[in-house]
């Protein structure tokens, strides 16, 4: 500890020592007064200040600037003297009073206000704050006034090393490729210390590697880390832990130190070649499986990892380089064999391929340590099966004439059992693919036969599909398509290409030609279609037309003279006779039609009726047409004319015996009796005018307007209904304005409760004779005038 103490203060003294001598004389030339000074706690800043003092010699001098300085981290018991604070004014009479002020002034430091001393009253961490900046300044000890201007002085915190250097972004990881050469570069780290990196060796740092020898090695002062040993494979391991040390005071003894950890990891590079888990590798495989199924895979291993372990496969010998490929996996790394072409057991039972595996990315530093690829052998042994009849040929083509007769052969398809038990076959037509019967099979021999009549003009080309069927194993079916061609013969005649219609101007001239017409034909020769062209034996002599042929299997119609008039023959009829070139040649007789038509100067036609000539000189058709139309309008027009004054003249009253109508309201309600009060209001009646003394009727709406009638004075209640109905059909029958139509109500509907039957007579099988009304004199008074009533009319009757 003696030892550590002696140290720390030859590290405060020495720096003070060496400022002091370097120092230039501007450090004094504040103003000064001889009376004041401001010193340090160093005695020979003391002596040194009235040295300078009298070389100087200058007036008006106040405070001597100046900076203390204080040990960080110092403790003990009593509070370290930081320096004095003194002026020339202080006689020693305790008059002047120093006052203290700023950074810390009386917490962290206190001033003796009689002596100047300033103490340090608590540990101080240079590292926390470096510096301290306080006023300084002498005052009257008794009035407190200032005895000079407050001047500023700093208090450093001088360092010593209690910082340990940090690794702040540890741990490391880097990497490197495997097999790099001696002094590759892998990394650099980083340390900090807190302490000052000016004064003395407390931040000076050097590294150093405590754990990964013999593989890294460390720079001391630049902290870069380098390979120490060459070719590391990364096969043989992959990462490594290196421990590395930074310490302070330049790696003295008594320094600080601080430890951190780096992860190295290899990268792989491709310096191993692919290797087969085993040089033989053998597969069996059915001869009936499907093409492109996969039969095996064969694997090379590499030591190395992603890209640099990827390899190719491929078949570079053997006798089944044509039937078999193989392919590489990416994700597996393997080589997965596959079926190209047909196998077949009963030709060849087994085959031997080559196979090679090759690395895709290949680095050509390591292209010395010899090839990176390898082979292995593959044997395929290939396993019988029950397999389907094979047809002959893939597919057929056959050809029939349209002619041909029912029953007879086409052709033949021939198939055959592959398999060693040889199977027969049986054979049949796909009949989704001969909807219409059209050709027959024999089951054994496979002969294709015609069943319904063909016609090469409906359809040439008929597809079938013709099945082969194991009879031992009827689920080994084959199939082939068949195509059967029919070929033309000459079955139809040839005939005019369409309707022709042909005209011929009035003013024509002879040899003019009227008309060009083709022929056309269904049949379809191989030399092509050549037609000859003749008019009917009666024909030829014709004196007014004839024919001549073209050199495009056309034909051309000519009139023999001028003349023509359409007066005399409208129309000419020309039969033509056509005739093909086959074998044996057929014809039909197709007839031309002329016109004969009124032609301009130029020949272009402007009618062919001869009812133009019959026509008023001057009226063409159009004006004829509007003519009539006009006429036809006047027509509608009187007829309409006439009906609305009919209609008009008709009398608004109708007679009874030309038409008998009742304008009948039916409510299915025939009124409920004595105790039904809601089917007819009787106010109504007691009531006749209403309030206005007119109620018009609303069952028929009038066609004239007219002035309301002047109704009666209206009546007590106790009126009589029979005088109140008779008064009302005096006035209906002498009012000319009202519609001579009946208004009959029929109720349907008696009520409930009612001792007498139903008044309406409508229903009634007996008629008006048959009945017999005494009984309604029985039902009470109520109905005694209606019982009067009825009886009054069948007395009337009698008489």
């Amino acid at each position: 500890m003696p030892e550590r103490l002696a140290e720390m203060l030859l590290d405060l003294w020495t720096p003070l020592i060496i400022l002091w001598i370097t120092l230039p004389p501007c450090i004094y030339m504040a103003p000064v007064n001889q009376s004041q000074v401001l010193t340090s706690g160093s005695p020979l800043e003391l002596n040194r200040l009235n040295e300078e003092q009298r070389i100087l010699n200058r007036s008006k001098r106040g405070w001597v600037w100046n900076q203390m300085f204080v040990l960080e981290e110092f403790s003990g018991p009593e509070p370290i003297l930081v320096g004095r604070l003194h002026t020339d004014l202080d006689p020693g009479s305790k008059k002047i009073k120093y006052i203290l002020s700023g950074d810390g002034a009386g917490t962290i430091f206190q001033i003796n206000d009689v002596t100047g001393d300033i103490h340090a009253i608590k540990r101080l961490d240079r590292e926390e704050k470096a510096e301290y900046t306080l006023t300084a300044q002498a005052v009257d000890w008794e009035t407190n006034k200032p005895l000079e201007p407050p001047s500023e002085f700093i208090i450093k915190v001088q360092d010593i090393n209690d910082n340990a250097p940090e690794f702040l972004n540890g741990p490391y990881h880097a990497t490197v490729p495997e097999m790099s050469i001696l002094g590759t570069s892998v990394t650099n780290v980083t340390a900090t210390d807190a302490d000052d990196p000016v004064y003395g060796n407390s931040a000076k740092l050097v590294y150093s590697i405590l754990e990964g020898q013999p593989y890294f090695s460390i720079e001391p002062e630049t902290a870069i880390i380098k390979t120490a040993l060459p070719n590391m494979d990364r096969e043989a391991k992959e990462e490594y832990l290196v421990v590395i040390q930074a310490k302070d005071m330049g790696g003295h003894s008594g320094g600080l130190s601080g430890t951190t950890t780096l992860t190295v990891t290899l990268t792989d590079v491709n310096d191993n070649p692919p290797k087969f888990a085993q040089s033989l590798y053998h597969f069996s495989v059915p001869e009936d499986v499907v093409l492109g199924t996969a039969i095996g895979r064969v694997k090379a291993n590499d030591q190395d990892i992603g890209e640099n372990a990827q390899s190719s496969y491929d078949i570079i010998d053997g006798d089944g380089t044509a039937l078999f490929e193989i392919t590489s996996d990416a994700q597996a790394q393997d080589g997965i064999i596959r079926l190209r072409r047909p196998l077949d057991f009963e030709s060849k039972k087994s085959y031997t391929l080559k196979v090679e595996a090759a690395n895709v990315h290949i680095d050509p530093r390591f292209s010395g340590r010899g090839p990176f690829k390898d082979t292995a052998t593959v044997k395929i042994v290939v396993e019988d099966s029950d397999e389907p009849p094979v047809f002959s040929s893939p597919t057929y083509l056959l050809e029939v004439h349209e002619n041909a007769a029912l029953n007879s052969v086409i052709g033949q398809v021939t198939a055959r059992d592959p398999d060693i038990t040889s199977s027969p076959i049986r054979f049949s037509i796909d009949r989704h693919t001969d909807l219409e019967r059209q050709f027959n099979i024999n089951a054994d021999d496979g002969k294709i036969t015609l069943a319904t009549p063909l016609d090469r003009e409906l359809s040439v080309w008929h597809n079938i599909t013709i099945i082969a069927t194991e009879i031992r194993n009827h689920s080994q079916i084959s199939r082939v398509p068949v195509a059967i061609k029919v070929l033309d013969v000459n079955d139809n005649a040839p005939e005019f290409a369409s309707e022709y219609e042909a005209f011929l101007c009035e003013n024509g001239k002879p040899g003019q030609v009227i008309q060009t017409v083709s022929a056309m034909d269904k049949d379809d020769p191989k030399n092509g279609h050549y037609f000859l062209y003749s008019l009917l034996p009666e024909m030829v002599n014709n004196p007014n037309f004839t024919i001549k042929k073209n050199e495009d299997n056309s034909l051309s119609i000519l009139a023999k003279h001028n003349g023509f008039n359409r007066q005399k023959q409208e129309v000419y009829l020309l039969p033509i006779i056509i005739s093909d070139s086959g074998n044996p040649p057929l014809s039909s007789t197709s007839t031309l039609t002329i016109r004969v038509c009124g032609c301009s100067s130029d020949g272009v036609v402007q009618s062919c009726n001869v009812e133009a000539y019959v026509l008023p000189i001057g009226l063409s058709m159009g004006a004829l047409i509007a003519i009539l139309a006009c006429i036809i309008l006047l027509l509608v027009i009187v007829v309409l004319f006439v009906t609305l004054r009919r209609h008009k003249n008709e009398p608004l009253i109708i007679k009874d015996d030309e038409d008998v109508r009742e304008n009948i309201i039916r409510y299915d309600d025939e009124g409920g009796g004595e105790e039904d009060t809601e089917a007819f209001d009787i106010a109504t009646l007691q009531n006749p005018d209403g309030i206005n003394g007119f109620l018009p009727r609303k069952d028929i709406k009038p066609d004239l307007q007219f002035m309301p009638r002047q109704g009666l004075a209206p009546v007590p209640n106790g009126v009589d209904v029979d005088e109140f109905i008779n008064v009302r059909l005096h006035e209906a029958d002498n009012d000319p304005t009202a519609p001579p139509y009946d208004s009959i109500q029929i109720y349907g509907y008696e009520g409930r409760g009612s001792v007498a039957g139903s008044l309406s007579s409508l229903e009634s099988t007996t008629s008006d004779s048959d009945q017999n009304f005494d009984y309604l004199s029985d039902w009470g008074p109520r109905f005694k005038r209606l019982g009067e009533l009825y009886s009054v009319g069948e007395s009337d009757k009698e008489t």
